[in-house]
């Protein structure tokens, strides 16, 4: 028998419309063992809990208050998206009530609101918890990342990975909070973006020792929607250069979280380099992934197309394509994989620790690009 969890969603913005079409596809996933039920949603727009009570007959509560979603004892998880500013004081209020949580990046708007999340999880070991990250969930990226595992790929020379998008070039698109570094924080680009990129780095034990950071900051200001001005105070893009030191690699690596791409979209990206193998996947090209093996002959790279070949199986014929609603669903697949006791087979989402590493990432990005230096990456105690 199908195992239910009872979702809350808090934040019914264009991510938690995304769950809500995933969940109603659920039919989509072959031979799954649970399945998620979005029971109760809150926003404090009223537009959008409409669209929840006009399109999920499942939903039974509708509130403004995201504490009044936290007391309904039926709920057993929630799926919380909200500005970043509230990550804080949202995520600790869900651990407190005893609910499994699939939070946002960058899980909580600095490394020290990060520490406090983590002090509370501590506290309850019987949660599951992770942090929204859906990238690596396509099937291209899957190939990169089991490559890489098998250590084949002999002495690793470089690794690149990216986030990229282009909306931002565009002057006289309006400000929204993620331009506001009191609502989104002092990261910028690098908190909503950061954790789409380490992700498969971090998963694949790959931590930036140093690093060294280009903060670009181009556009200054935008329009508020009334006619007038506003400041933007964060970050547009951020190229970091780090090392990267295990027990036996040390090479270079590049990750990029750029808003202002010149004719990127939604691009990610990841290029692993290296003596023996190397690979690449962008979502640009999302049905192919790269590889190339060098064994003293021709230096050639191959493409293979590789249809929907997806971590979860689904009913989708292998010679179609993969997309980005595939791979939101393929996350929450993971994420209620693990709720019903498995392993998501076998690639979990982004875990707290990693969410955690990559602020000690950002933040020491956000130092070196402040000051124009190398700085080291300090895992125990990054401060901003």
């Amino acid at each position: 028998m199908t195992k239910i969890f009872r979702f809350g969603v808090i934040g019914c913005g264009l991510m938690g419309r995304e769950f809500a079409s995933a969940a109603a596809r659920w039919l989509h996933l072959a031979d799954m063992k649970a399945r998620p039920e979005i029971i109760a949603v809150c926003d404090t727009n009223t537009t959008l809990l409409d669209w929840f009570r006009d399109n999920v007959p499942t939903v039974r509560q509708f509130t403004a208050d995201y504490k009044e979603l936290l007391a309904n004892p039926e709920v057993d998880a929630i799926y919380c998206a909200v500005p970043h500013v509230l990550h804080q004081q949202f995520y600790i209020d869900v651990l407190k009530a005893g609910k499994h949580l699939l939070g946002e990046k960058p899980f909580g708007m600095d490394a020290a609101q990060n520490r406090e999340i983590m002090a509370e999880l501590a506290e309850h070991p019987e949660l599951l918890v992770r942090c929204s990250s859906e990238m690596p969930f396509f099937p291209g990226a899957q190939k990169v990342i089991a490559l890489a595992k098998s250590g084949e790929m002999g002495d690793i020379l470089e690794v690149e990975a990216g986030f990229l998008h282009s909306s931002d070039i565009d002057r006289q698109k309006p400000i929204n909070w993620k331009r506001m570094a009191d609502i989104n924080g002092e990261y910028g680009c690098m908190g909503d973006l950061g954790m789409h990129v380490l992700h498969v780095p971090l998963r694949l034990g790959w931590r930036p020792q140093t690093l060294h950071a280009q903060l670009v900051k181009k556009v200054t200001e935008r329009p508020d929607g009334k006619g007038g001005m506003l400041p933007c105070t964060t970050w547009d893009n951020a190229t970091i250069s780090s090392r990267v030191r295990t027990g036996d690699q040390d090479f270079p690596m590049v990750l990029k979280t750029w808003r202002i791409a010149p004719g990127e979209s939604n691009t990610w990206y990841i290029r692993i380099l290296g003596m023996k193998k190397s690979a690449f996947f962008s979502t640009k090209s999302p049905r192919q992934w790269q590889w190339m093996d060098y064994n003293g002959g021709a230096q050639a790279w191959s493409t293979e197309d590789l249809g929907y070949g997806s971590l979860f199986p689904a009913i989708t014929g292998k010679i179609f394509e993969f997309g980005f609603a595939d791979a939101i669903q393929q996350m929450w697949a993971a994420f209620v994989d693990e709720l019903a006791g498995r392993n998501a087979n076998g690639f979990a989402c982004a875990t707290p620790a990693e969410a955690q590493a990559h602020h000690a990432v950002l933040t020491a990005a956000l130092k070196s690009g402040r000051e124009d230096a190398v700085v080291s990456v300090d895992y125990d105690g990054a401060t901003i």
